[in-house]
């Protein structure tokens, strides 16, 4: 089963470290314990070097995006939950992160509730301190169908941007402007309180680049624009629904989906 493709430098049963950064950073995969719906949580741990950090699922323009490949029996679907992640400057460009450690829970749909399960991939990550390195993690480890609930990967859950309901938020609105190299987004975002947060867009679409936002506060809401360029240099269509916004910010962390025409 693969959910994006990367390529194995390393592989041990618990833990791995990449052959050519072994000091930089460690994984640790974390049983879990079952849910009891068909689900079994577990986790990744990643253990970083002082001073580096590594990236969330939306990077920024200085990041480089983790790619997951899962396998493994006794699993048909792997999905993976973020926590809230930290904004960096780094060389004057936004990068989005994680330092010193991270812990990424994993929800595993399981066919048979009642027998192990075999989680097994690999996961590439870009690790920065002064410069950025990519580094390819493999794992593969026996999930126990009786494990226990650990807390790390609780607190990495309860660690996650809150939804809109939650921060008692509205819908964001939006329209979509082409331009000479794909399109512009033009966002009406509800704020937070706290100030102007960091504002992270998301297109719903790995293959679409989504530029930082230029964003400013209107009173109670966030004026917010992003181009947005295909990979591959082509035309395409925005699914708006698709659309993921996230705010960062002292007001908290919120995730907002989707976004509709005023």
């Amino acid at each position: 089963m693969k959910l994006l493709a990367a390529i194995a430098l390393a592989i041990s049963p618990l833990t791995a470290a990449a052959q050519d950064t072994p000091d930089i950073v460690q994984l640790t995969v974390l049983p879990g314990w079952d849910v009891g719906d068909g689900t079994r949580m577990a986790g990744l741990r990643f253990d970083l070097a002082p001073g580096w950090k590594t990236y969330w699922r939306a990077p920024g323009d200085a990041g480089i995006p983790p790619l997951f490949d899962f396998a493994g029996e006794n699993i048909s679907a792997v999905t993976t939950g973020w926590p809230t992640p930290h904004v960096f400057d780094q060389n004057g460009m936004r990068s989005i992160g994680y330092a010193n450690s991270v812990v990424i829970p994993l929800s595993l749909s399981t066919p048979d509730i009642s027998a192990p399960t075999t989680l097994r991939g690999q996961v590439q990550i870009g690790v920065c301190e002064e410069i950025c390195v990519p580094v390819t993690l493999a794992f593969d480890a026996v999930i126990p169908a009786d494990g226990p609930r650990d807390g790390s990967i609780i607190a990495a859950i309860l660690d996650r941007p809150k939804t809109a309901a939650e921060a008692g938020l509205g819908q964001s609105l939006c329209t979509v402007t082409p331009n000479d190299r794909g399109l512009q987004l033009n966002l009406s975002i509800p704020a937070t309180s706290g100030g102007l947060p960091e504002v992270v867009v998301e297109a719903g679409d790995a293959a679409v680049w989504v530029s930082e936002p230029r964003a400013a506060l209107q009173g109670d809401r966030i004026a917010a624009s992003v181009d947005m360029v295909h990979m591959d240099g082509g035309s395409f269509a925005l699914d708006r629904s698709a659309v993921r916004i996230t705010l960062l910010g002292a007001g908290g962390a919120v995730d907002l989906r989707g976004c509709v025409s005023p």
